[in-house]
């Protein structure tokens, strides 16, 4: 179906839905059950944060039907395993068709796993460090539409965590990886005004408890 000039597509149900997801039923999927809900759980926000780090170039639809090879090569992101991954285990992954094969990309996550682990010794967890960057609700667009969007690619929040994450050893972090790891991890809200996930989005986040 054609796309409004509001940004929203209507699907074959009938509702209406941010455009960028195409009303291709995993990208569909994964805008009405994952985009933007808020998430408090580091394995889940360390595993998005390396699959921002491989979309770099591409799409995030190419890495959304990879995700299940990527969880498999890198042990479900978990980074008391993926710490130990050697030469052996990097050539292992650049050897499985399954996932974007860039040894850099590849290398960034075991040391991303590394410098997890030091963060929550210092920090607690990564999640209670992650929330300490969502946006004051001052500093939000009062209406998110498709120019909003296409005006914001990163924040002031986003380049304060990539900032820090880089501090720290972190890579593949940029400021623009950062808000879009922001906007699918539920720290902000942007499903367009009057997508069918706006409410619900939002709803989630007010009922959210912020992992301290």
């Amino acid at each position: 179906m054609a796309e409004r000039t509001d940004g929203l597509v209507a699907g074959e149900d009938g509702r209406l839905r941010c455009s960028w997801q195409g009303n291709v039923p995993i990208y569909r999927d994964y805008h009405d059950e994952e985009w933007g809900r808020p998430v408090g759980d580091d394995r889940r926000l360390f595993e998005k944060i390396c699959l921002e780090g491989f979309q770099s170039g591409l799409s995030w639809l190419t890495i959304l039907r990879k995700r299940e090879a990527f969880r498999a090569a890198f042990a479900g992101f978990d980074p008391e395993t993926v710490v130990r991954f050697g030469p052996a285990e990097v050539e292992r992954c650049l050897g499985d068709a399954g996932i974007v094969r860039h040894r850099g990309k590849i290398a960034s996550v075991v040391n991303n796993a590394r410098r997890m682990l030091e963060l929550v010794e210092r920090e607690g967890s990564l999640a209670a460090f992650i929330w300490r960057y969502e946006p004051k609700p001052e500093m939000r667009p009062t209406h998110v539409g498709p120019e909003t969007l296409r005006a914001i690619t990163q924040s002031p929040e986003s380049v304060a965590l990539s900032k820090e994450l880089r501090r720290r050893g972190w890579s593949f972090v940029g400021p623009t990886t950062c808000y879009a790891f922001m906007q699918s991890m539920g720290l902000v809200n942007d499903h367009l005004e009057g997508c069918c996930c706006r409410e619900a989005v939002e709803a989630a986040r007010a009922g959210f408890a912020r992992p301290i």
